[in-house]
């Protein structure tokens, strides 16, 4: 860390329908990222600013992906920033295809042509201690007012079906469910409206983040439990604040397609970094 302080931190800025990530390659520079630095570049003000931050690493597929959420907590999945990273690899390495572990798993992504990028956030988690919620209960319609379903992917999911997203003040709505105590290790939230039986628009509330424009894994969790419910099939469009993700939950996982972008890369200055 000292000669990295000395030289600097490389980095990349990069975001999928908005939702935005910091993402620094640690197999070019082995960097320990502890929450306080995380929380530091997540400040939109004193640092570069994110939802979340991504650490590419060395695994035993072509990379192994690990996620900070802003507040510098850990998540086992972030989906748009999964398919950023994937599409930043197909371009390094001529692939279309690729295996990116986590710590959710090993998960494939593929180049979908067009500029898209999918990437399968692998089965759905349905049963309660999996998700996990606090108690064994049925996860399809919680005892919370407007049964929500409960949902995992790597992280835990509540989603909310109502009838108009837009006008749920997600501000005040979101944390409140965030530390809701069926959810021991806090949620993300959805609020999803059905526009038709393959459509749906949603917005959400990322746990450890707040309010974003966009979140894979939430519209990957939404998807599913729309498809549950018998809101919608299993196949949906799902318009976010962000752009719009298509959803395809099939027999081997949920598959996420949107578009990426990466926007800059620069340095984290030595004198930013010996101020920390």
């Amino acid at each position: 860390m000292e000669q990295l302080r000395e030289s600097g931190v490389p980095f990349m800025k990069m975001h999928g329908l908005g939702n935005d990530f910091v993402v620094i390659d640690t197999r070019v520079t082995p960097i320990e990222v502890t929450p306080a630095l995380a929380m530091a570049l997540a400040d939109r003000h004193r640092g570069v600013g994110f939802d979340q931050l991504a650490l590419i690493g060395h695994g035993t597929g072509d990379a192994h992906l690990t996620f900070l959420n802003s507040d510098g907590s850990g998540s086992a999945a972030c989906g748009n920033a999964t398919r950023c990273i994937a599409r930043f690899l197909m371009e390094e390495t001529g692939k279309d295809r690729l295996t990116l572990t986590t710590d959710r798993g090993a998960l494939t992504a593929v180049d979908a042509g067009s500029g898209l990028t999918s990437v399968n956030m692998g089965p759905p988690q349905l049963k309660w201690d999996e998700i996990p919620l606090a108690e064994e209960m049925d996860t399809l319609e919680l005892p919370i007012e407007g049964t929500p379903t409960a949902t995992g992917m790597g992280n835990p999911h509540c989603t909310f079906f109502v009838p108009d997203a837009e006008a749920v003040p997600l501000e005040q709505f979101g944390p409140r469910y965030e530390h809701h105590p069926l959810y021991p290790q806090r949620t993300n939230v959805q609020v999803a409206s059905v526009i038709g039986p393959d459509h749906l628009r949603m917005r959400v509330w990322e746990r450890g983040a707040g309010l974003t424009l966009a979140s894979g894994s939430s519209s990957c969790a939404t998807a599913v439990a729309a498809a549950r419910r018998g809101l919608t099939g299993r196949q949906v469009r799902i318009d976010l604040d962000g752009g719009t993700l298509h959803v395809d939950w099939r027999e081997d996982g949920v598959w996420m397609t949107g578009p990426t972008a990466h926007v800059f890369s620069g340095v984290l200055t030595p004198a930013w970094l010996a101020a920390l």
